[in-house]
């Protein structure tokens, strides 16, 4: 018989739904062009369509920022969850 260790599938957990909504969500906002086409309102005499892409730069950064603690969190409880079973 083969040596082989059994591959199972990856665990789908609320936390890396979380984690893939976090690295999802800029790109579909910045996919859907239509709800930033436009000029008004402006910010500091920026037009709307340009300040708007600058802060999603911010907002991906932090939901970035996010997801990967999230992730160090998950993979932490993971090993230690494997550790402890094969005590």
């Amino acid at each position: 018989m083969s040596e082989t260790p059994e591959m199972r599938p990856p665990v789908v957990t609320p936390t890396r739904v979380i984690i893939g909504l976090c690295l999802i969500a800029p790109f579909v906002a910045m996919l859907w062009v239509g709800s930033y086409a436009k000029t008004d309102p402006t910010f500091i005499g920026i037009p709307f369509f340009y300040w708007y892409q600058m802060l999603w730069v911010l907002i991906s950064t932090m939901l970035t920022m996010v997801a990967y603690q999230l992730w160090q969190r998950d993979q932490r409880s993971r090993k230690g969850a494997a550790g402890g079973a094969a005590k």
